[in-house]
């Protein structure tokens, strides 16, 4: 990754600007040409550093509930429960982990009966039990990484 890669993963997580020419004004804080610019995103999309650029909505002030979710399945059943459940337009997050209730997952849906609905739908489909962890209290939510010069090896 290029010194160039990590300041324009700083600027596009940190100071994307709502604006009509969101690129050409990154490119200018940067001082390359905005062409420059979206072919290093395009690569860095190609290589699987960046996901998605989009916007990140506290979906809890705009009245949704979301839940983490946890189930137990089958190792044999793993890749395959874990696909349908990915398939969930609501699914925002879906993990593998070293634990019992092995497959780990958040949901967001317009209401909470809704989301207790397509819960209820999954366990049925899957025939597992989903188990369903409401926040109480969020202390963090915004994730931010760094890309100082010292962070990566060229």
């Amino acid at each position: 990754m290029t010194s160039l890669d990590r300041k324009i993963l700083d600027l596009l997580q940190n100071e994307f600007p709502i604006s009509v020419h969101p690129f050409h004004e990154l490119a200018d804080i940067l001082g390359i040409d905005e062409a420059v610019l979206l072919q290093r995103i395009q690569h860095l999309k190609d290589t699987g550093v960046i996901r998605r650029i989009g916007g990140v909505m506290d979906t809890r002030s705009i009245g949704y509930y979301s839940v983490l979710c946890a189930c137990e399945v089958e190792e044999e059943r793993l890749d395959q429960v874990a696909a349908h459940i990915s398939e969930e337009p609501g699914v925002t997050h879906n993990y593998q982990r070293n634990h019992r209730l092995n497959l780990w997952f958040t949901i967001t849906a317009p209401s909470q009966r809704e989301a207790e609905d397509t819960l209820r739908r999954l366990e049925n489909d899957l025939g597992v039990i989903i188990h369903t962890m409401p926040a109480e209290k969020v202390y963090k939510i915004r994730l931010s990484l760094p890309m100082g010069e010292d962070d990566y090896a060229d």
